[in-house]
């Protein structure tokens, strides 16, 4: 991976959010084992209380990694940063002193943190505390990422609730400002906000409907070791990913277009490769280990769409349009959502795992991912689908992922319980695309067969691409 000093963009408070994160992650650690060594389980004040100081860390992660994206914005935050660290910080090395006591058994020594604690905060338990310090650094992720969902009320009310904390612990009140902390409007920028959420950040806060577990050599994606960001940049609105990881402690940052790389499969890892113009050569930029085959193509696919609809990119290379160890069962043209779209059934070698993917049929984005839905356990049941006329199939529990801003599913949504309706140009390949998804108790056929259906379905679909209006539904 090509590597920048992170130093060169981010300021010291923003390489405190990283110090503080990785505080935090070992207070946390700690007091799990203290927990563990406790008689009478299973104590739910700690276990909470361990809880939110890791959702503390994963907030001062994407506080900062959030930073490298909204650079223009960081200003708006420094002041907010420099009231709650130092608070924060105070509150882990104080719990580290207490579960470090070696004077007092392990039971006492929690018993003395959370009753000393509690009392010092006028009796805030420990864990709201840390309830409190989240609930802020939302608010602070929200303000940077200029989200609509930010509440500039709410900010000002947790601000003085932690100052009370500050003052309660004698830290020293933060540089005086001139001036409001910050304007009513300026959350907002030349940057109108709207409430649509852009479908990159939709498709990765869907919950996943199977979890296809990956074997793998290496250790896998961990993000608070390793950071992927994409971002749209409003230079020339094109979109650019930015890449985080640690060496020796240190942040290390490296940006590159969506243009400029290049990706591949490699058993359960996606590398990004980028081309080096001193070497005249490609050389890998970042190397991503899944988990699940599932996140794994999500982010194949919206690579993929990124890429494809760049104004700055040139060209695709055809390997690229493959995610290598999925084979084609089935492929047949349909007409989703007003659009001529290519309907793909692809089995993973390695999982056996099973996905519907569908991709523009024809013109400049062709090929280019339009959605993607996993069907491995819904294969299995024979009343998951329904062919309702000679052209339509209906699939009755289903969950797409869509790859592009201007495919509307619920156009392809039927009926109270909202069954996703496939729309096949060829009768043909209705019928094939039953048998191999759904078949019936009576029908017996091979993986060969399905093989051999699913070349010639393309094959006949092209053939008959000249008398589309008569077989259209």
């Amino acid at each position: 991976m090509e590597l920048v000093h992170g130093g060169q963009i981010e300021v010291h408070l923003l390489q405190g959010c990283y110090l503080e994160a990785s505080r935090a992650e070992q207070v946390a650690f700690n007091l799990e084992g203290l927990r563990f060594s406790l008689p009478n389980p299973p104590h739910p004040h700690l276990s909470l209380v361990i809880e939110e100081i890791r959702i503390s860390a994963q907030l001062l992660r994407e506080l900062a990694d959030q930073s490298q994206v909204h650079f223009t914005r960081v200003p708006v935050v420094l002041d907010y940063l420099e009231i709650i660290l130092p608070c924060l910080s105070r509150s882990m090395r104080d719990i580290k002193s207490h579960y470090e006591d070696r004077t007092l058994t392990r039971e006492n020594r929690w018993r003395k943190m959370y009753h000393t604690m509690t009392d010092e905060a006028s009796g805030l338990p420990l864990q709201q505390r840390f309830i409190l310090y989240n609930h802020f650094l939302t608010l602070l992720r929200e303000l940077l990422t200029r989200s609509p969902n930010f509440d500039l009320n709410a900010l000002e009310s947790v601000r003085l609730q932690i100052m009370q904390l500050r003052e309660s612990r004698q830290i020293p009140p933060p540089p005086i400002r001139v001036g409001p902390m910050i304007r009513p409007d300026a959350h907002l920028d030349e940057i109108s906000i709207t409430s649509s959420v852009h479908w990159a950040e939709q498709i990765f806060s869907l919950p996943l409907p199977s979890r296809t577990a990956l074997k793998h050599q290496r250790s896998p994606f961990n993000e608070r070791q390793v950071s992927l960001i994409v971002y749209l940049s409003p230079r020339d609105r094109c979109p650019y990913l930015l890449m985080r990881t640690y060496h020796l402690g240190t942040p290390w940052f490296s940006l590159r277009g969506a243009h400029e790389l290049c990706v591949e499969r490699d058993g359960s890892c996606l590398q990004f490769w980028r081309w080096s113009t001193s070497e005249g050569c490609a050389k890998l930029w970042a190397s991503l280990c899944f988990m699940t085959w599932e996140e794994m193509v999500l982010l194949y696919c919206s690579f993929l769409s990124f890429k494809a609809r760049n104004s700055l990119t040139l060209q695709i290379a055809p390997q690229e349009q493959a995610l290598r160890g999925e084979r084609k069962l089935f492929q047949a043209r349909i007409i989703d959502d007003g659009f001529r779209h290519s309907l793909i059934v692809y089995e993973d070698q390695m999982t056996k795992g099973l996905r519907l993917h569908a991709a523009i049929w024809e013109g400049e984005l062709r090929q280019c991912p339009v959605w993607t839905a996993f069907i491995t356990h819904q294969s299995a049941s024979s009343t998951w689908m329904k062919r309702v006329s000679k052209y339509k199939v209906r699939l009755l529990d289903v969950q797409l992922y869509v790859f592009c801003g201007n495919y509307q599913q619920q156009n392809q949504r039927r009926g109270t319980a909202g069954a996703f309706e496939i729309c096949f140009v060829s009768e043909e390949a209705s019928k094939r695309f039953k048998e191999l998804c759904s078949p019936s108790p009576a029908e017996t056929t091979t993986e060969t067969t399905t093989e051999t259906t699913a070349d010639t379905t393309d094959t006949t679909d092209t053939m008959t691409e000249t008398t589309d209006a008569t077989e259209q539904p």
